[in-house]
């Protein structure tokens, strides 16, 4: 056999520079594309993001779900009642995805009928465990993942939760209704999962099925390790930056406090990428702290202006208290900034002493305090601080690279493939022995991994 894999590619969100969620549809797509047939099935309202793009390789295949009547409406009315917060919009919007995915198996069930054969199914997004598809019901191994989810709320940020509507959350549990209806874990090959988290979300009858992946990847070639600006101290500035959305749980307001204290001694400047319902507050709040010629709004920005920031900032800081993930963390290590954040979620199995500081969230006042803390000592001790970025760098190519994820996603595809071919033949041929050889021989034909 001299063909390359087939690959169903699910990813109800996909598109480069259309968000966080869907440029990661859009990175498995586009890399996979490169080593295997993908077959990519997305929603209809990523169109034009695509098409901007162009398919990744002459053989690419997108099918389109057309669920819009039904996901526009909702999204429009999930964002006039939860207008601060992301994630309850995104708790109420998900509920598109069981019709989008009702809708992507009738339409796939139909082309397997006529003709069409793919060697397994991978659901890269959504990347919340909230999204139990039954897409086991088209016959293939099918890989789910990697899930980013099932983080608590903490309880020692009460104002930024109750900001962000954080009694919305256990809707998330709607999840567990819908795989007793489609059976999505039950009928899953194997479940990549991101974090801890993650894995405590998954039934325990099922944890066996899950491989350690995390959902996020950067750009190494993008986000290029590049020498830290001069050196700052006392008399030189020190240039800290944020990127994301503003949202009260990414705990902007903690930073811009710790910044009032820290100008009053040393010079410094703070870049704020990224826009939200929290801008005008925050944009108030600043100047209510006599900040306004420290801090700057940018406002949202391609990816390839944040990489430029990053080579401009010292310091790349998140003070967020309930995230997840954290891929723009992985971005700064990867363009050798040192990183500050708080240690829940995502950030504290990132953020090491190695290569920043994670910062415990003990609560407001105390955060704040180890920010100017943190601040400090990147003035006082710059080298150290500096070799951190360079750390950061180091494990950015050993672990979050997104060639990296490739490469190890299809040493995956192979081993399951092989497995479903071998019992196909021991099925067929009951007694022939030399299946399982040819299997494991044909595993290296489609390991075109460069």
């Amino acid at each position: 056999m001299s063909r390359r894999l087939r690959i169903l590619l699910v990813a109800y969100q996909c598109g480069s520079g259309e968000g966080s969620v869907s440029q990661i549809g859009w990175e498995w797509f586009e890399r996979l594309a490169k080593r295997v047939k993908v077959t990519l099935v997305t929603h209809v309202r990523n169109t034009k993001a695509i098409l901007r793009s162009g398919l990744p390789a002459p053989d690419a295949e997108v099918i389109y779900v057309n669920t819009e009547a039904f996901a526009g409406p909702l999204y429009r009315t999930a964002s006039l009642l939860f207008p601060r917060s992301q994630h309850a919009v995104f708790l109420i919007s998900s509920l598109d995805f069981y019709y989008f995915d009702r809708k992507a198996v009738r339409i796939l069930s139909k082309m397997q009928k006529l003709g069409h054969h793919w060697d397994l199914v991978h659901m890269v997004t959504p990347v919340s465990p909230v999204a139990i598809p039954s897409l086991h019901r088209l016959g293939m191994p099918v890989i789910l993942g990697p899930w980013n989810g099932g983080l608590e709320s903490p309880t020692t940020f009460p104002e930024f939760m109750k900001q962000d509507s954080a009694w919305m959350y256990p809707v998330r549990h709607l999840g567990n209704l819908f795989e007793w209806i489609n059976g999505g874990l039950a009928g899953s090959a194997r479940i990549l999962t991101a974090t801890l988290s993650t894995d405590r979300a998954i039934p325990s009858n099922h944890r066996s099925k899950c491989v350690r992946v995390l959902e996020n990847g950067v750009d190494l070639s993008l986000f290029e390790a590049t020498a830290w600006p001069s050196a700052p101290s006392r008399k030189d500035l020190l240039r800290i930056l944020f990127v994301g959305r503003l949202l009260p749980m990414k705990g902007v307001p903690m930073l811009l406090e710790a910044l009032k204290v820290l100008s009053s001694s040393t010079p410094c400047d703070l870049t704020i990428i990224g826009d939200g319902p929290e801008r005008a507050l925050l944009e108030k709040q600043t100047e209510e702290l006599g900040l306004r010629a420290n801090v700057h709004f940018l406002g949202a920005r391609p990816l390839s202006e944040v990489s430029a920031a990053m080579r401009d900032a010292h310091v790349f800081c998140l003070p967020s208290v309930r995230e997840s993930g954290g891929a723009v963390l992985l971005e700064a290590m990867a363009a050798a900034r040192p990183v500050v954040a708080i240690k829940y979620g995502g950030p504290a199995e990132v953020v090491t002493d190695e290569v920043g500081r994670a910062i415990e969230p003990v609560g407001r006042e105390y955060v704040v305090k180890e920010l100017l803390a943190t601040f400090q000592e990147i003035v006082k001790h710059p080298d150290s601080w500096r070799r951190k970025g360079v750390a950061g760098r180091r494990r950015a190519e050993s672990e979050f690279g997104w060639e990296a994820k490739v490469n190890r996603t299809m040493e995956l595809y192979a081993r399951l493939v092989n497995r479903e071919q071998s019992a196909n033949a021991a099925r067929t041929q009951p007694g022939t022995s030399s299946a399982a050889d040819e299997n494991e021989r044909l595993v290296h034909s489609y390991l075109e991994v460069k």
